[in-house]
């Protein structure tokens, strides 16, 4: 890191032709859900879904939104933690397969530990049928909440985990009960640190982990995506050449968990972002919900990967969110003034400003424009596959302007517009 950087924040997504995790990984679960509603098929199948998902309580009361009337446009604003764990467990707390970690280039089941790779707050405004993303960076140096003091903000779960794991087997839990108990408490200290951070108040969560991010992505039938330069990286398996490509399963997985040879954490981020997008533009337009199938697929694999939180009625939310298909999702990223902060125990992190954090929240959510299906817009920086427009974070008060001027005016070449590193 070379003097203070500030991070091209936003970028449009148009919800056109085709979105880890994942991280970002588990919205193309939330999208699925919203757009399940449109044939009699489909609503049998979200029934289905609702009926055999992983649910964990982990939303404080005072979180919880009463649900809107059945068949109406959400009534309430909500905000929801999308979150990808590097976890080796299922939603279930049963251990993944080894042959299945093999084929991900995840270890075995003592790697990981349990720290969310990726973490979007989506916020709908009422009516639901838009949706701002905002991506935090997974090593932003923050309070935890609980008293665990400060440190990167993904450990949050595993901290959480870990504190509770004592108690619980005190009361006799063991095994994939044990796992599941745990996953909660991390999940909780997650939320309340987001909240703290952000300002924000969490209405529902979902996370998936990564054998559930490569069988989402596999179930749509392949995501497009598009990058500047090849890549090879044997820790995460990437092995990739330039330009457009579709990827699925392992190979989607190692594109968005890929961290060795990219300049930076947020050119993680911009990955994910960008897959994301596309792997939506997929679930909308490419006949997911008309085909049998592939719908069938898709519900078995969000069934078998994702954990919603008790209580949230997907079936009534998708109903909610009908509009979402014809409208747009809009991601940014929350701004940065360092990525080599030096830290007594976490090795280097990303520096960030709580209150400029909130800031920058506030004024993401309070914007309403958010462009239609098919509208381009202009815009400036590197744009990924799906995204129309790049605009640049507000500036942090310590930036310097050069490193502001580059960052803001650097663009693709032609050939590799919309690619991303």
């Amino acid at each position: 890191m070379r003097g203070i950087i500030h991070e091209s924040g936003e970028r449009v997504v148009l919800l056109t032709s085709r979105g880890r995790r994942i991280g970002g990984r588990v919205a193309l679960g939330l999208v699925s859900m919203a757009v399940l509603g449109v044939t009699g098929y489909a609503w049998t199948q979200l029934s289905r879904l609702d009926a055999g998902i992983v649910t964990a309580d982990v939303i404080a009361p005072s979180a919880q939104l009463p649900d809107g009337p059945v068949g109406e446009p959400l009534q309430v604003a909500q905000n929801i933690l999308l979150v990808g764990i590097d976890s080796r467990t299922g939603p279930d707390g049963n251990p993944l397969p080894q042959n299945v970690l093999d084929a991900l280039h995840a270890g075995d089941s003592e790697d990981g530990g349990d720290t969310t790779d990726t973490m979007i707050v989506v916020h709908i405004p009422a009516g639901g049928a838009a949706a701002t993303a905002i991506s935090i960076p997974r090593d932003s140096y923050v309070d935890i909440a609980g008293g665990f003091g400060k440190h990167k903000i993904n450990s949050a779960y595993s901290r959480g985990k870990n504190a509770a794991m004592n108690s619980l087997r005190a009361q006799g839990l063991t095994g994939a009960q044990l796992e599941v108990k745990a996953n909660e408490a991390g999940a909780k200290l997650t939320i309340q640190t987001i909240e703290q951070f952000t300002g924000l108040s969490i209405n529902h969560y979902a996370a998936v982990n990564l054998a559930g991010f490569s069988a989402l992505s596999e179930a749509v039938g392949g995501v497009e995506v598009c990058l500047k330069e090849p890549v090879q990286d044997k820790f995460s398996g990437a092995s990739f050449p330039a330009g457009k490509q579709l990827l699925s399963g392992p190979q989607a997985l190692a594109f968005v968990r890929q961290r060795h040879g990219l300049p930076s954490d947020l050119d993680r981020i911009a990955r994910q972002q960008a897959f994301l997008s596309s792997m939506a533009k997929t679930v909308l337009n490419a006949g997911t919900f008309t085909d049998p199938s592939r719908l069938s697929a898709l519900v078995g694999a969000i069934q078998g990967s994702v954990v919603l939180d008790r209580g949230w009625d997907v079936l009534s939310f998708a109903q909610q969110l009908r509009g979402m298909s014809s409208g747009a999702l809009k991601f940014q990223t929350i701004p940065v003034q360092s990525l080599s902060l030096p830290t007594p125990s976490d090795g280097d992190a990303v520096k960030v400003d709580p209150a400029q954090v909130k800031a920058f929240v506030k004024s993401a959510l309070s914007s309403t424009t958010v462009a239609a299906v098919g509208e381009p817009t202009g815009g400036i920086g590197v744009k990924p596959v799906a995204a129309t427009s790049s605009v640049a974070a507000p500036p942090s008060s310590s930036a310097s302007s050069s490193t502001s001027s580059k960052s803001s005016t650097s663009s693709a070449p032609p050939a590799l517009d919309g690619c991303v590193n």
